[in-house]
C-alpha cells in the first residue's frame, strides 16, 4: 500500500515538487486510505453524549425522554454486518462507497452527524490530509532493525496507540524540493 500512495504522488506531485493543497483532490488512493484508517480507528471511541428530547423507541427499545445517550461509533464501525472483514485494514473498501464526512449515513460517522457534527471536519479533509500527503510524499518510511508494527489501542475518551511508534525517516525528494520557497 506504501508504494501505492507513493506511486499516486509522484503521478500527481512528481519526484521533485512539494505537495499542495490543489492535489489533494487528485489523490484518491490516500483519501481512501484516511477514511479508513478513521473507520479503524476513530478519535473518538463513544460520540458526544445525547440527550432525546421525548420518549421514543429505536431497534425495538424504549428510551426515556432526558436518558443520556453515547454512541459507540467505534463498534458500528467494526460491525461485520455492514463491514465485511472489519478489522482487517482494506482501503480498497472505499472504491465503490461514496463516504463523505457529513455524517448522514449512520454506519460511517467518525465525526458524529446532526447538530453535534465535529467542526474539525474541514481541519481532516485539508490539514491532516494535506500534512499525511507531505510527509508521505517527503520521506521513505520504515521501522527500526527488528520492530514489528503495533496497531493496538488503548481506550480512554479519545483513542491513542498503546505503544509508542517510532519510525525512522529518510529524504525522498531533493533538498531544492524540501526548503526552496517559491
Amino acid at each position: 500500500m506504501m508504494e501505492k500512495a507513493k506511486q499516486e504522488l509522484e503521478d500527481v506531485v512528481g519526484k521533485h515538487n512539494i505537495v499542495e493543497e490543489s492535489h489533494i483532490d487528485k489523490l484518491p488512493y490516500l483519501q481512501f486510505m484516511m477514511k479508513e484508517t478513521l473507520r479503524l480507528h476513530p478519535t473518538l471511541p463513544l460520540l458526544v453524549s445525547h440527550y432525546p428530547s421525548e420518549t421514543c423507541i429505536v431497534g425495538g427499545c424504549t428510551i426515556l425522554k432526558g436518558s443520556q445517550i453515547f454512541i459507540n461509533v467505534w463498534a458500528i464501525l467494526k460491525d461485520p454486518s455492514i463491514w465485511e472483514n472489519p478489522l482487517e485494514f482494506n482501503r480498497e473498501r472505499f472504491l465503490d462507497i461514496k463516504w463523505d464526512y457529513s455524517g448522514k449515513d449512520f454506519n460511517k460517522f467518525p465525526f458524529s452527524s446532526s447538530r453535534r457534527i465535529c467542526v474539525g471536519i474541514a481541519m481532516v479533509e485539508s490539514m491532516v490530509m494535506h500534512s499525511l500527503d507531505t510527509l508521505l510524499h517527503s520521506f521513505d518510511w520504515k521501522l527500526p532493525e527488528g520492530e514489528k508494527l503495533d496497531l493496538s489501542e488503548k481506550f480512554g475518551i479519545v483513542l491513542k496507540k498503546k505503544l509508542p511508534l517510532v519510525a525512522i525517516l529518510t529524504p525522498r525528494l531533493s533538498n531544492v524540493a524540501l526548503y526552496e520557497i517559491p
